[in-house]
């Protein structure tokens, strides 16, 4: 593998981190590209294979575990795969470009411990857990099944934080914007 760097954003659902991210990727385009994860989750809405998701059968998705063409995977509900792909990673470093996550905890760390200093694992913390209830309830994309297990979860990851590189509160998306280009920035200089 190439001497690329990894910029790993992890955060518990509706920190915003997909948002700081879209922010970042507009603002280094010549020096970052998203890693697409796959998963072995159906397409929802207007999502695009390729652009979204690399979207997988379960037994697809458990095929190329098992050769190992995954850098890191996980079930995160049950029967719902997601994973990064190693060719996914090389063909962004073959362009010369370094690659930016989107991507949840415990994947974040894997590749943080795999990667070690190439890597910078950034956690974005959602002011509380209220506000973050409330950025789910207001995406209207999860039943409160789904918004219950999500906050679970939350809860959990939010106790890692201390694990990741640094960590950026996301109180004001302007603020948190502006942390995430000096923290990325800084990284990449290096």
């Amino acid at each position: 593998m190439s001497n690329g760097k990894l910029i790993i954003f992890s955060a518990p659902s509706g920190s915003g981190k997909t948002t700081i991210v879209r922010h970042l990727l507009k603002t280094f385009p010549d020096k970052i590209e998203f890693s697409i994860s796959a998963t072995s989750r159906p397409k929802r809405g207007v999502e695009q294979n390729g652009k979204d998701y690399y979207y997988l059968t379960p037994e697809e998705f458990k095929s190329q575990v098992d050769k190992g063409e995954f850098l890191e995977w996980e079930e995160v509900y049950a029967g719902t795969c997601y994973g990064t792909l190693r060719q996914e990673v090389e063909r962004i470093w073959a362009k010369g470009k370094h690659v930016i996550f989107d991507i949840d905890v415990e994947g974040g760390l894997n590749l943080k411990n795999q990667f070690k200093d190439n890597a910078l694992a950034i956690f974005v913390m959602p002011p509380s857990i209220k506000i973050l209830e409330e950025r789910l309830r207001s995406r209207s994309t999860d039943n409160q099944e789904s918004i219950g297990r999500r906050l679970e979860k939350a809860e959990k990851e939010l106790k890692t934080a201390s694990l990741f590189d640094r960590f950026i509160l996301n109180e004001t998306l302007e603020v948190a914007f502006e942390d995430a280009e000096k923290i990325v920035g800084e990284f990449l200089e290096k």
